[in-house]
């Protein structure tokens, strides 16, 4: 019992959020993906624990080439999932289409202008906020973004009732929130802390609630992306925010 309400879902989270090379479970059960978002937080300790792993270690290099290092670990440690999501999202969202149209364009495999210049921009705000952040600064980002996804995922509805977006939805928010309590700890000052879950919160429902009249009235896997990526950019901000 313990293993298939606990263990199989905490697993599931981290192999389909992160590339770490772990044995992926062959077959998921009804109502496991919804059980494994509220173990989303546990992705973010395992994503955010590498990128700020390597952003404390005192590489001979310029300031600007340890951030752009550590960027880029933070987004292989994805599989670049969430800023793939933003890239298709900007897309669809920004074009002057239907709903229709725009669930469409959600699906292409191809980039337009938008999520082109959109990307851009997250990146390079990113990069920049990474080169004066603390490695405390990108583990609560990485946390608390997949905690708060799930305020999105359950308040909205889905796009589509048969993508793995819907069936992820009714996760758990006492998992989440427990496994996100140990941020806490961390050498953050709590109106630091309170200022960059709060940040977080408003920038992921903010992202949902601008996409979902865009899509149709839901919102899929592709804005869940968006919610995640905008969530730690503005947890990043906040947190640097008056120091």
């Amino acid at each position: 019992m313990f293993r298939t309400h606990v263990l199989r879902p905490a697993w599931l989270a981290l192999t389909f959020l992160t590339t770490f090379p772990l044995p992926h479970i062959l077959e998921v059960r009804d109502g496991e993906f919804a059980r494994a978002s509220g173990f989303y937080p546990l992705a973010g300790w395992a994503v955010g624990g590498l990128s700020a792993a390597l952003l404390w270690l005192p590489l001979p290099v310029p300031v600007g080439v340890h951030a752009a290092l550590v960027l880029a670990c933070w987004l292989a440690a994805t599989g670049l999932l969430h800023f793939d999501g933003l890239v298709d999202t900007a897309d669809a969202v920004f074009a002057m289409k239907s709903p229709e149209k725009r669930l469409e364009i959600l699906r292409d495999v191809h980039v337009g202008a938008f999520g082109l210049a959109t990307g851009g921009l997250v990146l390079m705000t990113l990069w920049s906020l990474l080169g004066s952040a603390h490695p405390s600064d990108v583990l609560l980002a990485a946390v608390a973004a997949r905690t708060v996804l799930l305020a999105p995922m359950n308040l909205f509805p889905a796009a589509r009732v048969d993508s793995i977006g819907a069936r992820s939805r009714e996760g758990r928010w006492g998992v989440a929130l427990l496994l996100a309590l140990p941020l806490m700890l961390l050498p953050i000052s709590p109106v630091h802390l309170l200022a960059a879950l709060a940040a977080s919160l408003v920038a992921s429902l903010g992202v949902a609630r601008f996409c979902a009249p865009r899509l149709g009235g839901g919102i899929n896997g592709d804005v869940y992306g968006a919610c995640v990526v905008f969530a730690e950019l503005t947890a990043l901000l906040a947190l640097q925010w008056g120091r």
